[in-house]
């Protein structure tokens, strides 16, 4: 693909500066030192040796402050195609590039090459963009736009950092490192108040009194409104499984001080004491049509009332009563909600007084094995892999998200990490800011884990959700302009 790229100088010093978030005096801060932060040149855009800073958070925990690249990129007009979408097949993409020359204006036909990952083929689709700016003209760009829209086209305004393509940056990266051998605190996960309900990093970490924390995984915002905070994907916290896993979909497990990153599937089945069983189809989550969904106390909504059934289980499994649905779930007990069919089985195999046994697994898809649902037992659902094993390895398509705009363009990331000797990283990639910082793609944000030391390394949930939380404060620049509330997160315990 072809447009200029303006590259200035970009010489820059390296800097690091020590300060401290007050931990004992005693403690000096090379014993507290988490792991060896890269010295080479950054690994994104021109090589560069980055600025870096670092805080002392606690022994064995470090704070880095990464700043890289200068701000080249302009603006264009993109040109949208009939599908509202900014690309599409050439024949499509020629179609619009006449619309826009019919109207005496030049504009380009470009290429765009979304690349192959581990489990998606390369991708080749066409873009109609008319001129180019400098950051400081984008108005003229503002005006161009505007022009095209009266003449019936439909456009948008696009800074080129955004692209995925060949750029200088900047980038504004925070990176917590921690080691084992020296971190006596824990991992843990935090679904906030309730699993149905969002909430901010800041806010679950005070709740725990965390040291630091960083979003989750991705929460399904194409559910009710007071649902969407429920995660995509497995969820354990304390040993209970709040949300089911995606079968095969990334995930970190995180037990006292270990963490480790892997695939994940779940099953759940409910059995009755007549022997019957029929499997959960969900947790903690909307039910559809003839769906067996089960409830815990930590959802925090009402059951679905979809004239469907609830049972309420108490903590051995004992049928406690049967309701009608669309109650909630009473503090130290379980629903099991069914819908449609699942409603006629529980009306035949769940009587008062009766016994369902809830049988829960979540097994490691790499080894085959059950995880133990101890209550020292976290996880955290991915969006996607990035690297296994020391190698990249992209599972955008498994992990669901292999499109253009996923794969290929840059939005503020939150990657997680493990090292060879079990250091687990924690960094976010601030984005959409233009001139500011620009966020990374999946390619980059691999090559971004692999260079601070990972082996494995996913992808949790990005955009306006990255935040990372050190000492009770926001410590990155959330693109939204303040925080947002989240699904879940990951937070590191002084104990």
């Amino acid at each position: 693909m072809s447009r200029r790229t303006l590259v200035g100088g970009l010489a820059m010093a390296a800097t690091l500066t020590v300060t401290s978030l007050s931990p004992p005096a005693s403690v000096a801060v090379a014993a507290q030192r988490a792991a060896d932060f890269p010295t080479g040149t950054f690994p994104l855009g021109e090589p560069i040796v980055p600025t870096k800073t670092v805080t002392a958070v606690a022994p064995g925990i470090e704070l880095f402050d990464v700043k890289a690249g200068t701000s080249t990129d302009g603006y264009t007009v993109t040109v949208l195609m009939p599908s509202g979408r900014d690309y599409g097949t050439r024949a499509t993409a020629e179609t619009k590039l006449a619309e826009v020359e019919a109207l005496g204006e030049v504009a380009e036909l470009q290429e765009v090459v979304r690349p192959k990952v581990a489990d998606a083929p390369q991708q080749i689709v066409y873009m109609v963009r008319v001129g180019a700016w400098s950051f400081k003209d984008k108005p003229k760009a503002d005006e161009m736009a505007k022009k095209l829209k009266d003449a019936g086209l439909k456009v948008k305004v696009d800074y080129l950092g955004d692209d995925g393509f060949k750029t200088t940056g900047p980038w504004n990266v925070k990176v917590i490192m921690i080691n084992p051998r020296t971190f006596r605190g824990s991992y843990v996960a935090s679904l906030g108040a309730s699993v149905a309900a969002r909430e901010t990093v800041t806010s679950m970490a005070k709740a725990r009194q965390a040291l630091l924390g960083v979003n989750g995984g991705f929460f399904n915002i194409h559910t009710s409104p007071a649902l969407r905070g429920e995660p995509v994907g497995a969820s354990v916290v304390g040993g209970k499984l709040l949300s089911e896993a995606v079968p095969g979909r990334s995930a970190i497990v995180l037990k006292g001080r270990t963490a480790r990153i892997t695939e994940l599937k779940s099953t759940v089945t409910a059995i009755s004491q007549d022997g019957e069983k029929l499997a959960v189809n969900g947790v903690n989550r909307a039910a559809a049509t003839d769906e067996l969904v089960l409830y815990t106390e930590e959802y925090g909504a009402k059951t679905p009332n979809d004239n469907g059934s609830d049972v309420v289980l108490d903590a051995n499994g004992k049928v406690v009563k049967l309701v009608p649905a669309g109650g909630k779930v009473p503090a130290g007990m379980r629903v099991l909600h069914g819908s449609g069919l699942a409603s006629d089985w529980l009306n035949e195999h769940a009587w008062e007084g009766w016994t369902v046994k809830v049988d829960t697994k979540v097994v490691d898809v790499r080894t085959g094995k059950s995880l133990k649902l101890t209550p020292d037992l976290n996880i955290i659902a991915g969006g996607v892999g990035l690297v296994r094993n020391g190698k990249v390895k992209i599972t955008a398509k498994r992990d669901g998200h292999d499109s253009i705009n996923m794969i290929l363009r840059r939005h503020p990331r939150t990657l997680v990490g493990t090292t060879r000797n079990g250091s687990l990283i924690l960094a976010t990639i601030d984005g959409r800011k233009p001139g500011v910082t620009v966020g990374a793609n999946f390619l980059e944000a691999a090559r971004m884990m692999r260079w601070l030391g990972a082996t494995q390394a996913i992808n949790l949930d990005g955009g306006g959700s990255t935040s990372m939380v050190v000492g009770g404060k926001v410590v990155n620049q959330p693109s939204d302009g303040r925080e947002r509330g989240i699904g879940d997160a990951l937070l590191v315990l002084p104990q």
